[in-house]
Formats: C-alpha cells, sequence, structure tokens
C-alpha cells in the first residue's frame, strides 16, 4: 500500500514554531519528535500518511507538545536557544527543495518579525501531550479528540439526564433512608405530647392537685 506525504503548514515566532499536519479524523498516529527531526505516520480517511522532515535549526523536543484534533495534529514546537539573539528563520526545513514540495505558511497565524507582540495561541493544544522522549507516542495519545462517548471516566451516569445513573446515591440505602423519614413522619416529627423521649409522663406531676368539691 502507497504512503502518501502528509502536507504541512507552519507559522513561527522569535521563539517557537507552530507546525499543523493538516489532516482530519487522524487515527493510529505515530509522532516522534527529536531536537532535529519531525517523523509521523497515521491513517486519514482510510489513507496512510507521513513525515519525515529535518529542521532548519534545532528543537527543544522536551519543551514542545501536541494535540490530535479532529481537523488536523497541532504542535507548539520551541526553539532551541543556542544563543541571546532569537530570531525568525528563513524556512522551516533544511532542505530547501522538500520545503516548497510538502510545506506552506499558515497565513492565520503568520506574522512578521518586526510586527510580533505576542506568542502563539496555543489553546488548542489544552489537553494535550508532551513530545519531549515519548519515543513514538501512538493510538490518539496526543490529547482527547472530539471526546468521543462523553467524558471517560463518568461510568452509566450517561450525562446525567434525571439524574438516572446516581443508582444508591454514593452508596447511601434510599429504601433504609425513605423508611425512616417514614417513621419519623408517623411520629409527628418527634415523641407525642405529654411525653418526653423516654416516656415518661412528667407534664402530669406538675399539675396541681384537684380540689374535692
Amino acid at each position: 500500500m502507497s504512503v502518501n506525504t502528509a502536507p504541512i503548514k507552519w507559522a513561527q515566532r522569535t521563539d517557537s514554531l507552530y507546525v499543523t499536519i493538516a489532516l482530519s479524523d487522524v487515527k493510529n498516529e505515530t509522532i516522534n519528535l527529536t531536537d532535529k527531526e519531525l517523523h509521523f505516520k497515521g491513517k486519514s480517511q482510510d489513507k496512510d500518511y507521513e513525515v519525515n522532515i529535518e529542521f532548519f535549526k534545532p528543537v527543544d523536543a522536551e519543551g514542545s507538545k501536541y494535540n490530535v484534533l479532529p481537523r488536523s495534529i497541532q504542535m507548539h514546537i520551541m526553539k532551541k536557544k543556542e544563543d541571546e539573539d532569537e530570531e525568525f528563520w528563513p524556512r522551516l526545513l533544511k532542505d530547501k527543495a522538500l520545503e516548497k514540495n510538502q510545506v506552506k505558511i499558515d497565513w492565520d497565524r503568520y506574522v512578521d518579525e518586526d510586527e510580533e507582540e505576542e506568542g502563539f495561541d496555543t489553546s488548542a493544544l489544552d489537553g494535550g501531550m508532551g513530545m519531549g522522549g515519548m519515543g513514538g507516542m501512538g493510538g490518539g495519545g496526543g490529547g482527547f479528540p472530539g471526546m468521543p462517548g462523553g467524558m471517560p471516566g463518568m461510568g452509566g451516569m450517561g450525562g446525567m439526564p434525571g439524574m438516572e445513573g446516581m443508582g444508591n446515591m454514593g452508596g447511601m440505602d434510599m429504601e433504609a433512608l425513605m423508611k425512616q423519614m417514614g417513621d419519623m413522619s408517623a411520629m409527628g416529627g418527634g415523641p407525642p405530647t405529654g411525653e418526653d423521649e423516654d416516656g415518661d409522663d412528667d407534664d402530669l406531676d406538675d399539675l396541681p392537685d384537684l380540689e374535692e368539691s
């Protein structure tokens, strides 16, 4: 089976790169980032794709992270701080010819070097995974794509419609509780009038003696 080259978009700031693998509904992905290279394999729309690139300069794999989203895989890759003067790269890849065929500018995130005011919006990477030292993480480990099946770990609560799945209220015996409430109701909320909790008729002792006529 032939393997297709996955399309890449990128933008940069002085300290980092934002790389997007523009594939939707990626499954069985394997991502391996080193300080020099990025290797990706995965399946999208029943087709196999891969990426094998060498960066223009070294990056900091340990400080980078990624997330697998329904429409793409997004990566925030930190540049390696080699000196005090951080600068924009002229291109993403070391191989200029490969860059022309495989890489496009992410114009939604692009800024000129002299117009840079702030870093990337990385909110799309919340819940994602770091890429440092993972050595090839696969099987959707990059994040929570689409949260299939609802929130994991919620058990049988089923989204809490009507609280049907609450079962026995976290271990409380509902039948016994209702019985206890019924007993209290039958008691009128407390002991009968004129008796204390021990059943002593103390109130009658306090009444004055009846005078004989």
